[in-house]
């Protein structure tokens, strides 16, 4: 998940460029600055994160969370006052 400044043309310039990069290396966005990805063992999850971190902006904020299938099995979301059921779980889940 990310918080980059977007008040100046170039700064909207550098989220979208981010923006497309997690597109790029197959995040989907969940809420519109959080993106996630299955991975499928820590060894990998640390590979993506070495190479996020050489994409992140000059400024803003970036964090990247680690979930286990069993965690993101617990989620429970709504959207309009409805739930939805919870995806399928996966071995390890990569929020950004």
């Amino acid at each position: 998940m990310f918080d980059l400044p977007t008040v100046s043309k170039e700064e909207q310039k550098r989220a979208q460029i981010f923006r497309q990069y997690l597109l790029d290396e197959g995040f989907t966005m969940s809420q519109f600055s959080v993106y996630l990805r299955f991975i499928g063992s820590r060894e990998k999850s640390e590979a993506f994160s070495k190479r996020i971190k050489q994409n992140v902006p000059q400024y803003g904020k970036v964090s990247i969370l680690y979930f286990t299938d069993k965690q993101f099995g617990t989620i429970q979301t709504f959207y309009n006052a409805s739930a939805f059921a919870p995806p399928k779980n996966p071995d390890q889940f990569m929020l950004f």
